[in-house]
């Protein structure tokens, strides 16, 4: 027998935007901690917005288990939360959609990093420099924290994650990473995870990871995630009129897209610093400030490939986004799991 520390993770009740909660499960077994050998586990959900005091018990259910490479003998476990009699709890987005066995998500997560209570680079006093030497920059002058952020991305991919990028963003202080899964929920699980491992080397250097659309007021860029998407049909046969009847969904359900793409998108999504207005849709071949990017490779790839969705805000729930474009993607062409 060994013993397994499992860190039991979950998102909690609160809005508009849950946050991630965890937990140590010390597990006692001769076999490696998988979905299908850990137990379930309980909770105190009226500590998380999630049950009351009188009946507060909420359930853990592994969906997820990677190796925690920052943890001797650790290992990492996604959970969706359930009532006491099994069913998927409220604020269990996860459970709510069926998922495609053919889909891609990349998602480009964007962040800031903050010390008290300002953007790190920025001095104590006023603003840095105006934005435009800081995008994928280099030099002391222009770039800060990289020593965490290199931490974060050598421990994602120690644990597994398909973590296919880093660069410093169009402000200072802020980061991106890229992220590639297959199938919406097994794509959502991983950024969660990466999510969760940012937030815990964050800890390590006495800084605090900023998630909010708009994290500085002004002429500088908020921070989104961009949702890039395919199916097998999108990549493998394509076709303009194909794309274009994709774009025409997109656009129907624009609202309903909004409005589950993360609070206070309204602050970012204005029709400048590359975003649309929050109100219209619009698609462009490479434009940056259009709701849906047409990639030029998918074009010139004889229109195979994939389309990125830049309105989801950087604290958008990925369970959400991917279910919204799965909805928004012609279902017949879809095989559900």
């Amino acid at each position: 027998m060994k013993k397994f520390k499992c860190e039991y993770i979950w998102l909690d009740g609160y809005q508009p935007e849950a946050n991630l909660r965890s937990k140590t499960k010390i597990v006692d077994s001769s076999e490696i901690p998988t979905v299908e050998n850990l137990p379930i586990w309980s909770y105190d959900g009226s500590s998380t917005r999630q049950a009351e005091g009188r009946s507060s018990d909420c359930l853990l259910k592994p969906v997820k288990v990677l190796k925690d490479a920052g943890r001797d003998n650790g290992y990492l476990v996604m959970c969706e939360v359930l009532n006491p009699d099994g069913t998927p709890h409220k604020s269990n987005n996860r459970a709510n959609f069926q998922d495609a066995e053919d889909f891609w998500f990349g998602f480009e997560q964007e962040y800031v990093i903050k010390q008290n209570g300002k953007p790190l680079g920025f001095p104590a006093v006023g603003y840095p420099a105006p934005q435009g030497q800081y995008y994928c920059g280099i030099g002391t002058e222009n770039v800060v924290a990289r020593d965490l952020v290199e931490e974060h991305l050598d421990l994602a991919l120690a644990c597994g994650l398909e973590i296919t990028g880093i660069n410093a963003e169009v402000m200072v202080g802020q980061w991106e990473f890229q992220l590639l899964g297959k199938n919406a929920k097994d794509a959502a699980d991983d950024l969660w995870i990466a999510r969760y491992l940012l937030l815990r080397v964050a800890e390590k250097f006495g800084v605090e990871i900023e998630f909010h659309p708009k994290p500085v007021k002004g002429d500088w860029n908020g921070s989104g995630m961009h949702t890039n998407f395919s199916n097998s049909r999108m990549r493998n046969e394509g076709g303009e009129e194909y794309f274009k009847s994709i774009l025409a969904k997109l656009e129907k359900r624009h609202l309903e897209h909004i409005s589950n793409y993360g609070s206070m998108n309204h602050e970012r999504l204005t029709g400048m610093h590359e975003t649309q207005a929050m109100d219209k849709f619009s698609y462009g071949l490479s434009d940056r400030g259009a709701s849906i990017r047409i990639p030029l490779s998918t074009v010139e790839n004889g229109w195979k490939g994939y389309l990125e969705d830049r309105r989801p805000a950087s604290n958008a729930c990925p369970y959400l986004v991917t279910e919204m474009i799965l909805k928004s993607v012609p279902t017949e062409d879809l095989v559900l799991l």
